[in-house]
């Protein structure tokens, strides 16, 4: 009776071991998976993870307080990963994930339209940062002055701001083969414009400038509008684009530059922030700025000369040999930026008058 009752508590003893043994083995695949109804699933092998992550290798939670002009788009699965190949960066909209939060974004336009409100009557977790968000020039961002204090990080296409979320840029090209840009040339200068003030310096200075050489405009301001499909193709025809900005700002180089001239084929003829802004950020010699002539004249009488030396002309797309253009179109994209950036962002900043960064005036 003894030896049964001795045989007995060692099989017990054997089955717990086995369960105990299961469990650890079951454990980390269950960590590794998600368990469900987890906040994220990681992935497991990840090339791109660096090990100073500093925030214990769990994913840092970015969240859309509301979408940019009211346009959303998908956020089912691992966006940043899928998409864009930055681990551990969870984005989401849901309001109810505050409290979790490690950023949260606001886009300015709604909260200047009074669309959109800052979540006072929320208790703030410790060390969660409230991001800015704007693609505007400082002309049309408002009012900024009831903001000061609250914000703790900036995002714009300024390349001082915590996160810079560009319009467009060059990165290197794996191949050095280029287009002929020389075809199907009919058009000395094109112009996109909408938004049409004879009171901008631009509008002013298409003015001067066709009366030295032709100007074919299209836009909703000479009712000839035209479609996404066709806005490339018909610039490409064009031996220079007028890429004026509607407004001075600094860094402030928008589509008109990366979308409408670089990939329409055209030399930009570029206005708006200073010559040294364009410097920092486009290929030399892919580019002419106003403010490089003394006067308008010259610069048409310029351009007439380049048009019709093929050789210089055809010298300023050489760097197409070596870069290719990347468009930023999509707010996902921007949002994930912040994760890219998150080890170098200071830990204890705040704008405490957020209205003279973003006009550029030293506190």
């Amino acid at each position: 009776m003894r030896c049964a009752t001795i045989k007995k508590l060692q099989l017990s003893s054997v089955k717990k071991s086995l369960l105990l043994l299961s469990f650890l083995c079951v454990l980390p695949l269950s960590l590794l998976n998600g368990w469900p109804g987890g906040l994220q699933t990681l992935t497991a092998v990840n090339p791109f993870t660096t090990s100073s992550w500093s925030r214990g290798d769990r994913n840092v939670t970015i969240l859309l307080w509301y979408w940019p002009f009211g346009r959303s788009f998908r956020l089912k699965g691992d966006v940043c990963w899928d998409h864009y190949r930055i681990p551990r960066c969870r984005l989401v909209d849901q309001r109810s994930l505050f409290p979790v939060a490690d950023v949260v974004v606001f886009h300015n336009h709604e909260l200047v339209q009074g669309r959109q409100k800052l979540p006072f009557d929320l208790p703030r977790p410790q060390g969660q940062r409230w991001a800015w968000m704007s693609l505007e020039a400082p002309i049309y961002n408002g009012n900024l002055h009831q903001f000061s204090n609250f914000f703790n990080m900036t995002m714009t296409y300024r390349r001082d701001a915590d996160v810079t979320v560009p319009y467009g840029e060059v990165l290197p090209k794996e191949d050095d083969s280029v287009e002929d840009v020389l075809q199907n040339k009919s058009v000395q200068v094109c112009w996109v414009v909408s938004n049409y003030k004879s009171q901008h310096r631009r509008s002013q200075v298409y003015k001067n400038l066709s009366e030295t050489i032709p100007v074919k405009v299209y836009g909703r301001w000479t009712k000839k509008p035209l479609t996404s499909r066709a806005l490339i193709p018909t610039i490409s025809r064009c031996y220079f684009y007028l890429a004026f900005e509607n407004s001075d700002g600094k860094d402030y180089i928008t589509e008109k530059l990366w979308r409408n001239a670089y990939q329409g084929g055209a030399v930009p003829v570029v206005l708006g922030p200073p010559l040294d802004d364009y410097k920092a950020v486009a290929p030399p010699k892919s580019f002419i700025h106003v403010d490089e002539f003394a006067s308008v004249k010259e610069l048409g009488e310029y351009l007439q000369q380049l048009a019709e030396d093929k050789k210089r002309y055809s010298q300023y797309f050489n760097w197409k040999h070596e870069w290719r253009v990347k468009l930023y179109t999509d707010w996902r994209e921007r949002l994930c930026r912040i994760c890219s950036q998150y080890d170098s962002l200071p830990p204890h900043k705040v704008y405490s008058d957020l209205e003279a960064w973003v006009n550029g005036i030293s506190t």
